[in-house]
Parts: C-alpha cells; sequence; structure tokens
C-alpha cells in the first residue's frame, strides 16, 4: 500500500526529497553509523604528528635516498603525510586484510568472523576512510596496487570504483599463489589471489601508458598471420627475405592459411625474386613498404610460408604486463620481471623470512618480494618512454615489510633511487620485532639459520611514532603547541632530516646541499640570528615560520632574506586536518 504523504508537513516533505536526492543511482551503500572506529573517537579532541625513534635510525650510505617507516595506526599516518606527501606518491602497493572471517580482520580491537552481520559494512567502512586519504597522495601518473582474496574483491572493486573514478580502472592481476595442492576447501582449491590496479588519472588528452613489462629491440617472432584480418595479397621485393628452409623453387606451401600466387626462387637463403603471398595478414602492402624503407626484413621458418617480421635497428615495442600472473616454473608464460626474475609464490615469502627473522608461522600467507618488485618494474614514464627509477613508493599496510625489502633490491638492481615509505602498527609487536628487524637486516645484511651469509644491499631508515596533540578551546594555544610538535613532519615534507644547529626560537637542518630552517618562536627577536645563520650557509633554503595569523606570514618582514623560500606554519596542517577529522 502506497504511503500517504498529504498530511505531512513542509519540512518533513523536504527531509523525504532530500533523502531520496541524496541516494546512489549505482553503487556501494552501508551502515556506517554501525561501523565507527575506535580511532574516531581518540581524535576528536587530538590531532597526530610523527616522532622521530633515533635509536633506530640506520645510515649506510649518505649518497642513498632516505627511506620511513610509521609505526602507528596507518589512517593517523596516512593523515600527517597529507600534509608531507600530498600528490608526492608515484606508486601505492597495499595487502590489506582480506576479510576472511577467520580472525584476520580486526576492527575496534575485535576480530570481525563470518556471523557478523556487519562483517562487510565493517570492512568496507574501515577501508573506504584510508582508500580516499591515500588517493589523494598520489601523483597525477600514480597507480594503486591492493591485493585482495575472494571475499571482497567485488566490494573493492566497487569501492575503488567509486573513490579513483570507474575510467581510471586498469585491471584486475590474479596471482598464482602457490603450487602445493591438496584438500583444502569444498568445491575449489583456492590457489589464486587478486590484485586490483587503478591510476590516478588514466586519460589525459589520450591514454598513459603507465605499466610496461618489457621493451623489446626487435621482434624476431612478429607473425604478420592474424586470423581476424581480411585476406591479403602483399608483395615481399627480391633478398629481403630470410630462409630457413633449403634452396629451390617453390610453387605451394604445405599450410592452407598461405598461398603463393608464383613461383619463388630462393638462393643462398633468400628470395632471389619477389615473393609474392596471399594469407590474412594484419598488415596492408602500404605498410609493408613502409617497414621495407625503415629497414625491416622478413623471415620464413619452414615450408609453411608463415612469414614474420624483423625490425630494423632502433625499432622497439612495449610489452603490456599478462593479467594472469602464472608462477610455475615449468610454463613458458610464467610471469617475469623485466630483470629476468620470476613471481614466486606464498611458500618462497615464508621461506625468505624464516631465513631473515629466524621464525615460522609470523604471517599465514605472506606475499613474495618478488611479486613486489615485479609489479613496481612495471611503473612507467609515458611522456619519456623509459621506467621510472627515481620514485616514492607507499606501503600503509605495511605488515612484515616486504614492499621495503622489494625496493632496496630494486635499487641494488637497476642502480634505481627509489624511496619508500612504509606504515604500520605494532600489534603483536609486528613493527617492532618483525618489520624493523627485516629492514634493517636486508640493508646491512645477514646471516640464514643455516650460517648462509647475505650482503646487504645498502640504504637509509627513518623510524617515526605516530603522537597527538591535544585539541583545546583556545585555538592560537593549538597553533603553538602543533608548531612545536610538528618538526618532524616538515623534515618528511622535505626531506631534510641532518640537524645543523638547535635554538631556543629556532632549528636549522641541512641535506644533500638543501637547507631548512624552523621558526616556532611568536616573538621576532630571533630571526636576526638565524638570518645570519643562513646567509653563512649555501644552496636551496626554505624557512618555515610560526605565525598566528590564518592568512599567512607578512612578506614584508622578509623583504631582505635572499634565496629564501617562506612558508607559514601552522596554517596549512590544521587546514587539512580539519578537512580530515572536521574538529
Amino acid at each position: 500500500m502506497a504511503k500517504d504523504y498529504s498530511k505531512l508537513g513542509k519540512e518533513e516533505l523536504l527531509k523525504i526529497i532530500e533523502k531520496l536526492e541524496s541516494r546512489k543511482k549505482y553503487g556501494l551503500i552501508w551502515d556506517e553509523e554501525k561501523t565507527k572506529e575506535k580511532f574516531e573517537k581518540e581524535s576528536e579532541n587530538a590531532l597526530p604528528v610523527l616522532k622521530e625513534v633515533k635509536s633506530k635510525e640506520i645510515k649506510t650510505d649518505p649518497t642513498k635516498p632516505v627511506n620511513i617507516l610509521i609505526e602507528g595506526d596507518n589512517y593517523h599516518a596516512l593523515s600527517v603525510l597529507n600534509y608531507t606527501h600530498q600528490g608526492k606518491i608515484d606508486v601505492i602497493y597495499i595487502d590489506p586484510p582480506y576479510n576472511t572471517g577467520n580472525k584476520d580482520f580486526k576492527y575496534n580491537d575485535n576480530y570481525v568472523d563470518k556471523e557478523d552481520a556487519y562483517r562487510h559494512s565493517k570492512w568496507l567502512s574501515f577501508m573506504s576512510k584510508r582508500l580516499r586519504l591515500a588517493k589523494s597522495l598520489l601523483q597525477e601518473d600514480g597507480v594503486i596496487f591492493i591485493s585482495i582474496g575472494e571475499d571482497e574483491v567485488a566490494q573493492l572493486r566497487l569501492l575503488c570504483n567509486e573513490i579513483f573514478g570507474e575510467k581510471n580502472y586498469i585491471t584486475t592481476f590474479i596471482w598464482e599463489k602457490t603450487q602445493h595442492f591438496g584438500r583444502q576447501k569444498v568445491n575449489f582449491y583456492s590457489n589464486a589471489d587478486y590484485i586490483l590496479c587503478y591510476a590516478k588519472r588514466l586519460t589525459n588528452a589520450g591514454l598513459k601508458e603507465l605499466l610496461v613489462e618489457s621493451i623489446k629491440e626487435e621482434h624476431e617472432d612478429a607473425p604478420l598471420y592474424n586470423a581476424s584480418n581480411p585476406v591479403n595479397t602483399l608483395t615481399f621485393p627480391a633478398k629481403k627475405v630470410i630462409f630457413n628452409i633449403p634452396d629451390g623453387s617453390y610453387t605451394r606451401t604445405t599450410d592452407n592459411k598461405y598461398k603463393l600466387l608464383q613461383r619463388v626462387v630462393v638462393k643462398k637463403g633468400k628470395n632471389k625474386n619477389d615473393l609474392v603471398l596471399k594469407f590474412k595478414s594484419r598488415w596492408s602492402q602500404r605498410k609493408v613498404n613502409e617497414e621495407l624503407e625503415k629497414g625491416t626484413t622478413f623471415w620464413v621458418k619452414s615450408e609453411n610460408f608463415a612469414i614474420r617480421a624483423i625490425y630494423g635497428n632502433g625499432k622497439t615495442s612495449n610489452e603490456s604486463p599478462k593479467q594472469i600472473l602464472f608462477t610455475n616454473a615449468n610454463n613458458e608464460f610464467t610471469a617475469k620481471s623485466r630483470f629476468g626474475q620470476k613471481v614466486g609464490v606464498n611458500e618462497e615469502a615464508s621461506n625468505e623470512l624464516f631465513n631473515m627473522i629466524g621464525e615460522q608461522n609470523i604471517f599465514e600467507y605472506p606475499k613474495p618480494r618478488t611479486l613486489i618488485e615485479y609489479l613496481i618494474a612495471l611503473f612507467f614514464d609515458h611522456q619519456e618512454g623509459i621506467y621510472k627509477k627515481n620514485i616514492t613508493v607507499l606501503d600503509f599496510f605495511a605488515g612484515s615489510g616486504t614492499t621495503g625489502h622489494a625496493l632496496l633490491n630494486l635499487n641494488k638492481t637497476d642502480q634505481g633511487q627509489r624511496t619508500f615509505i612504509l606504515c604500520t602498527n605494532n600489534e603483536e609487536n609486528i613493527c617492532t620485532d618483525i618489520c624493523y628487524p627485516r629492514i634493517e637486516k636486508a640493508i646491512k645484511g645477514y646471516k640464514t639459520p643455516k650460517g648462509e651469509k647475505i650482503e646487504g644491499l645498502g640504504g637509509n631508515l627513518k623510524y617515526f611514532k605516530t603522537a597527538f596533540v591535544k585539541n583545546t578551546i583556545s585555538r592560537d594555544d593549538l597553533k603553538i603547541r602543533i608548531t612545536r610538535e610538528c618538526i618532524e613532519m616538515l623534515c618528511l615534507r622535505e626531506g631534510i632530516f641532518e640537524e645543523k644547529k638547535n635554538k631556543v626560537d629556532y632549528r636549522i637542518f641541512e641535506q644533500n646541499g638543501r637547507v631548512m630552517a624552523v621558526y616556532y618562536a611568536l616573538e621576532r627577536e630571533g630571526l636576526a640570528e638565524l638570518k645570519k645563520d643562513l646567509d653563512k650557509m649555501s644552496g636551496d633554503k626554505i624557512l618555515y615560520c610560526f605565525t598566528l595569523d590564518p592568512l599567512g606570514l607578512d612578506k614584508e618582514d622578509f623583504a631582505d632574506w635572499n634565496n629564501v623560500r617562506l612558508e607559514p606554519i601552522p596554517q596549512k596542517i590544521l587546514d587539512i586536518y580539519e578537512q580530515i577529522y572536521e574538529y
């Protein structure tokens, strides 16, 4: 029976109309009121900052980039990064909880089981908050990879379509995660995981080529036949075709897909006269002529006359990654990185972790380092036509630190300057006892339980923990306190960490020819001394200067500060936190 709206008042009708207009036409809807997270309550009166744990710093080579490990709730870490790294991250890889209902997803300190009526709602709420913050960190040409199992892959696809946009969906990779088969589930055996891949902006005046598996210099195995093309008659001039068949005269082929329209004479492995073939070709005669002018020749390997192209010098082709990542070494299509490294399986990941940490069964299904290396090595500069080796990679479900280990190994392989930012909580000491020790051993080297010595990959690491600045009624008081507590955030934002001077009113840092000063006093008496110190230093300089004025600094106060870039604090930090926390 239809509801009678005639007796409702104006305000009630307006509320109903607003509710109807706010409904999604298509997509995910879940009960957010039932899925409030514990950190949301904790953050009502506190804002996150970072504090460095100096005792965990690792320095092996000042010429190498500084990598970051953040211990704390990843939502708080992402909030901080939205100030320090907004629009600066090239690649994100995450391996979030799969929400299988088997104690793999903890929500508000409790595991979510299969009988929980809000199981999927809790997971979607959990992921939505974090993915929305992560999106703003990506560069315009950035990409995100998300590993997931079958329980949430459908929901995750819809969620990512909503957050990143369906037009920015690249693909869902299917990774063959094991080669050990046995009784596992009723009706099927789970031997694959999924990796969703989205771009920040896939199209911009044309489709961007962001992922390339390899660049081939020439195509010795590039057949011209294509069953879906129309039949063409093509003429290949004398001496432009190489034959792997005996010299002689040929009038027919051994494959009815190809037809010789005139006798061809093969002498000394080449055609003495024109070769005229009729077959379903992906090329026209015009294309054949164009390629001949570029130095392309052609190849016939057998008497079936299946002709192939051999491109001239300088001809390259970008090979896209295959959607299915096979891992069986006996499979000719097994996935390999552009460095020839085969993509591994869960068991290999477990073995490597055991060799480094000396503990087994730390994770039920860890990801192999080679899988992460394969994905990150795909990242391609579509404008320059080269692979990107100087990039920043974020993993905010860092777990055992596989992503960090993968980047260190990639840098060793191709002398890249990639940096990583890892974020993980410390539940069951996963950060302090597993992730950090693994990265430390990857950098410095280690011995396996069997005594095998593994050489270190080199690199540097800074270790931070999330902390909080309590909110107060006084807005000015909050500004003063967050300014004094945001120093590490500013160092992270600029990538400048080495402290050179620590005074009552200011601090100065320097790194690889760049200088950063932070002035955090309300009074301006110390500015003159700071200017003298900066005048003595060379290189690119930036000054973060405290001000209570939300409009920023008065530039006239710094008119004679030569070659110093100004940045007011803390208003920009508070603006970002206001968007996130609505405090």
